[in-house]
Parts: structure tokens; sequence; C-alpha cells
């Protein structure tokens, strides 16, 4: 099949690909194959043996190559993946459990990054990193940034593909609501830009999950103004330093209507405490502004915390991006260049829920008492409230806006090394049916870049049942899934573009 893919790259692009650099086949190397594959596959659960892997890799060097592959794949008849940081949740951008054969394209070179700070835009391409795209804004200007991913080693290709959200999101709204134009392969291989796709596709890939409409070769993004100075703290509490919760559940009721330029999120995890086990509360912060502003707003908004000068530090705005991703502290920004995360890779499955009310003290109690029977247990509670409150649900797929007080990310780990993975699955998926009274509900609503088959997924054949995938397209998208298939139906009427919860075309 190889062979025959590369004849047919040959007959429909002008710009010359190195085999040896742009194509791995695990016939002919497998520890080099095994490598390209690992590079950016980011959760390990998918790299186990029993896991389909692609027939081989090909990284594209040039934007003809990409619309050649579309081109190639559809004449072969050959199932198609493609990633830019192998961030997916469930594997899908890297791994097709629904059809086999399958081939992945690799974007991470395809990474260029052009500034324009005299018009506050800048366009990225699809490999580049969110660390890498921060890093080039910052080198021009320490007043610029842009409202994107905490994660520093997310390819911006896929991120932005889900709505996709980090510190400013109270200020700026997400990176889908900042984009002023994108270049995409469509289904017949052909290269658009905003104006040739049409609004309603422009509409769509900005939220609709990646992987349905086209491949995203690069996105316009629209710069936003920062402070030179901003302020970063993290305040940990034990159960025991937050007897009968009383910080955490001030936190509910404060953290959407403190000023839009403080981002609190909330860290729960499990911890070991003189032999026992304990929950710590980690309060992880970024404030557009200096420590005494900063001071004031708690003192005012949320004195419960205790925060004091000394848990506060003031930076610039990339180093900021740095102490979020979790980097020790003064590790130089220059990691950002580097694509890595800084924990080690592991094996995860992870849930998400959207709160509109806060959840009552039995709630939270019994909430920690599920969270002490899992060994590395994670929750991250991620404000919302300020712009995300006015944006209208519709103006991009993303709709989880209004009256969100926050959202929810459940996460369970492991290591290769453990014999039982499915007690750790089985954790989450309980902790998740415990929670149900007390988050979004008709629909229990998710966030699509936390990507959850368990939610639902297509069949293998093309002919995906539309009803079916209303019930996770509810969940993902709420009002804005019916647009999307639309739009799925007339953009991509064979459904070259699928995986298991792409968006199904309209069942006739």
């Amino acid at each position: 099949m190889q062979d025959q893919f590369i004849t047919c790259l040959n007959e429909n692009t002008n710009v010359s690909f190195p085999l040896e650099e742009t194509f791995f086949d695990p016939a002919k190397n497998v520890s080099m194959f095994s490598e390209v594959l690992e590079s950016t596959s980011q959760n390990l659960r998918f790299l186990s043996k029993t896991m389909p892997k692609p027939e081989f890799i090909f990284k594209p060097t040039d934007e003809s190559h990409v619309q050649a592959t579309v081109i190639c794949s559809k004449k072969l008849g050959t199932h198609l993946r493609f990633r830019s940081g192998g961030h997916d949740y469930e594997g899908l951008s890297y791994v097709s459990e629904m059809e086999k054969p399958f081939i992945l394209m690799d974007l991470s070179r395809l990474r260029q990054i052009n500034v324009n700070i005299e018009d506050n835009s800048a366009w990225v391409q699809a490999g580049a990193t969110v660390g890498e795209l921060y890093y080039r804004i910052a080198e021009k200007s320490r007043v610029h940034g842009f409202p994107a991913g905490l994660c520093s080693s997310l390819g911006i290709g896929g991120h932005i593909t889900g709505g996709a959200y980090g510190t400013m999101m109270r200020k700026y709204g997400l990176s889908g609501d900042n984009v002023l134009d994108a270049k995409i392969v469509d289904a017949n291989g052909k290269l658009l830009d905003r104006s040739s796709m049409g609004e309603d596709m422009f509409w769509a890939i900005r939220g609709g999950g990646g992987g349905s409409f086209g491949i995203i070769l690069a996105w316009k993004i629209k710069l936003v103004p920062v402070p030179e100075t901003v302020t970063v703290f993290t305040v940990t509490k034990t159960l025991e330093q937050d007897l009968g919760n009383k910080v955490l559940l001030k936190w509910q009721v404060v953290a959407d209507k403190l000023v839009e330029e403080l981002f609190i999120r909330v860290i729960i995890n499990v911890a070991a405490n003189n032999g026992s086990k304990t929950a710590t509360t980690s309060y992880n912060a970024l404030f557009l502004g200096d420590k005494d502003t900063l001071l004031n707003v708690m003192k005012k908004g949320f004195p419960e915390l205790g925060l004091t000068s000394s848990d506060c530090v003031e930076m610039s705005w990339i180093e900021s991006t740095v102490y979020i991703s979790g980097f020790p502290s003064r590790t130089p920004t220059t990691v950002l260049l580097q694509g890595k995360s800084p924990n080690p890779k592991i094996n995860f499955k992870a849930k998400s829920d959207f709160v509109k009310n806060p959840i009552p003290e039995s709630g939270v109690m019994g909430m920690f008492k599920k969270l002490l029977k899992e060994d590395s247990g994670l929750m991250i509670w991620n404000p919302y409230g300020g712009v995300m409150g006015e944006i209208p649900e519709s103006q991009i797929p993303f709709p989880h806006r209004e009256g969100v007080i926050f959202k929810i990310q459940y996460v369970t780990v492991w290591p290769n090394s453990d014999k039982r993975p499915s007690r750790h699955i089985n954790w989450i998926r309980d902790m998740y049916s415990y929670m149900m009274p007390y988050v979004s509900s008709n629909p229990r609503q998710a966030y699509v870049n936390y990507r959850d088959l368990d939610l639902g997924k297509n069949k293998k054949n093309a002919k995906m049942s539309f009803k079916q995938a209303q019930l996770w397209g509810a969940k993902y998208f709420k009002e804005n899934f019916n647009r999307l298939v639309m739009i799925k139906s007339k953009v991509d009427p064979e459904n070259f573009f699928r995986h298991e919860q792409s968006i199904p075309l309209l069942s006739v």
C-alpha cells in the first residue's frame, strides 16, 4: 500500500518529500516507526501492544503534501487519521479502532509561526505547540498574548478545533472566539481559507471538534493585550486545613463573579499524610495585574482563602504560562520551545462536567470520600463567568456559556506496570455517576476537547447513525449539534473525515 501511496503522492504534488524523513513503515524500520508514533502520543493507553497501529506514518513538509494525502487516501480507499500534537484524550487522532487498515499523517513538521504586532495578529501552522506560539508572541512584545491552553505541549491545530480555553478565558473568551481566518484542506483535497470555505464551515471548525470537516493547516489568530506585570499564586489546603470545606464552598460562590482579570482554578488531589491519605485543594491562579491590586480584590471578594503578599509572585505574562503549565519555578521560558509536558507520559482516562449551581456541603463531602478511594484521582475545577457568560451559545459551536459557574475535569492515571487498569476506569465512571445530581442536565454537558467515548461512539460503517450520535452530540454542542450535522453533510457528503466521535451525516 505504501508504494502505491508514494506513486500517487508524486502525481499530486510538485514538492519533493525525501522518503527517509517523511515515511515511517514498521516493516522497514520498526524502532524508528515506534519512535515517531510515540513522539507526540500523549496517552500511553493508546500505545499498548493490543492497540491498532497505522500501516505507515507520513510527515508532510509542505501544504501540498497534505492535499495530496487526502486525494490519495480517497483514491486508494484507505482510512486516514491525522494529528498535530497528539493530545486527543481517546487517541482518536492516531488510533483507529473502528476501521483498519488506516494510515497516520503527522503534521509536526508544519510549525511555522508569523507574528504581526502591527495588526495584532499571527498565523500559526497546525503542528506548532501552544508553548511555541506563546514564546514567539512574547519575543515580539511584552504586552501581547493569546488566550489558549494551560498545557504548553498542545498542538495548536487540533486544540482550537474544540474551542480551547485557558487562564484568560474570563477576560477574552476561548481561542476559538479569537480566530480571524484559517487554512484547511477539505475532503476533495482543496486548500481553502475563510472566504473560500464560507462562513458555515468557518463557524464549524472553531469548536466543532477535530477530524470532521477537514485538516487544519493554519490558524490566523487575534492577539490580545496583556499587562507588563501579571501575578500568580498557588495556595494549597488539606482537608484538615479547610474544615467543613468552607474555602471550597465559598470558591464555588465567587469564582465566576470575581473580576474577569482573575482566574482561580482548583486542583483537587489525593495526597499522602503521615501514612494515611488526605485530599488537597490547590487554588492556582493568574491575575492580569500587579500584586497589590490582586490582594485588594481577594480581600474584598474571597478573604476566606487567606491570600498573603508572600503567596503572590509578580512576573511577565510569558513567565506565567510556564508557571501555570506546571514547570518548576524559575524554569527558563525557552522550555516552551521544546514542546514537552512537565510531567512524564502516563496512561489516563478523563471525563468532564459543567456546574450551574454550587455543590452543597453534603455533596462535596461524598465527593471527597469517593476521591480518597482512588490512589491517583484528580479533579480540576475551572471558573467561568466574565466574558464567557456574555458570548452567545451559538457564536461558535462551543455552547457552554451563560449560567455555567465552573467546569470539572476528572482524571485518573496509572503506570504501565499496573496489572488492573480497569479499576481506575471503573472508579472514574463511578465518580461521574455520583456527581450526576450536582451538575448540568438535559443534556449533561461535556467538553469536546476532553473527549470521552463513554458518552457514545460511531459504528464502523460510513453511514453513521445520526440518532445515536445525537446523544453525545448534544452533550458536547447542545443546540449547535444540528447545525454541525447540516454543515458536515454539505462539505463532506461522503464522510471521508470520520472517527469514533466525528460529526455524522444527516440520515436520509
